[in-house]
């Protein structure tokens, strides 16, 4: 009987190492997740391939992916081991407050205006959640990097992905000094733009440069725009206007301020209608622990009556 019962504890624990490694399709990435050597995780798949008697994950020096057997256990183990973290996640809620580390994707821009208010008082309020930001303009692979999350505006978001509004619809805003305005003149249908400097972002080096889209009583146009500068970052593409460079094109949000203050005018207003927003975007497939389900619920947003 005690040869039965550690046997058992064996088998759900290979399962449990089995799925971590399949679902990240590394054993390195497994290996850090579970705080395990990867020695470890190794040889715990290797011995559950031994007692079903059947291969369960290809591995190249490049990356693992499930057999079709492996492929048929996944999918068994998924909604029952999720189940069983989920209550364990409960009774530690039962015991004390949320507490763990919460590691989320995001750009500037959603940083600024939408996360940090909320984030800041969540640490405030439950001393023992930790949260890491890591600002990239570039869409990384959430699942291939370990973030629990990633904030996005929606248009970006994968259809398998959860996606959680976190802000109102935006628009986009093109922007340029006063100065410059006076110098060249303010375009009043986005082809104008073919005689001014625009201000371009390419939000990683193998990225296009991106184009700028307008849409006006249905027609929409896309243009691709040249300046004197390419950058990364929207921020510094928003000072180089503010500087007289040329004419930016950001999200509303990002240059409201310098709207209102005078140290920005707006054109081509009319040609800028409202979409959807920022959205916090996780995997279906992720347990959740409660330091996570807390940040979601914080973060979500709520539209009110005059909205």
């Amino acid at each position: 009987m005690q040869v039965e019962r550690q046997n058992m504890r064996e088998d759900l624990s290979d399962l449990a190492l089995f799925m971590v490694v399949a679902e990240l399709q590394s054993f390195t990435r497994a290996a850090t997740q579970l705080e395990l050597s990867q020695s470890a995780v190794s040889h715990g798949v290797r011995r559950l391939e031994a007692s079903v008697g059947i291969k369960l994950l290809n591995r190249t020096s490049r990356r693992v992916s499930t057999t079709d057997a492996g492929e048929k256990l996944l999918a068994a183990l998924r909604p029952g081991l999720g189940m069983i973290n989920a209550r364990i996640e409960e009774l530690r809620l039962l015991g004390g407050a949320p507490r763990g580390l919460v590691r989320i994707s995001t750009s500037k821009p959603a940083l600024r205006t939408l996360l940090w208010p909320k984030l800041s008082a969540v640490v405030r309020d439950y001393p023992e959640i930790q949260i890491e930001l890591n600002l990239e303009s570039r869409l990384t692979d959430l699942a291939e990097n370990r973030f629990d999350a990633g904030v996005r505006l929606k248009e970006f978001v994968s259809p398998d992905m959860i996606a959680v509004p976190i802000g109102p619809p935006i628009r986009l805003a093109a922007v340029a000094a006063p100065h410059y305005f006076q110098q060249h003149g303010a375009p009043e249908h986005p082809d104008d733009l073919e005689q001014h400097d625009c201000l371009a972002l390419r939000f990683h080096a193998q990225a296009p440069v991106y184009d700028w889209e307008f849409e006006k009583a249905g027609q929409v146009l896309v243009k691709k725009i040249t300046g004197p500068f390419i950058f990364s970052e929207s921020d510094i593409a928003i000072e180089a206007a503010k500087a007289g460079h040329g004419i930016a094109f950001v999200t509303e949000p990002e240059v409201i301020d310098g709207i209102e203050n005078g140290s920005l005018r707006r054109v081509l207003a009319d040609w800028c209608p409202p979409f959807d927003g920022y959205v916090l975007c996780y995997s279906g497939r992720r347990n959740l622990s409660s330091a996570f389900r807390l940040v979601i619920d914080r973060l979500k947003y709520v539209p009110t009556l005059d909205a």
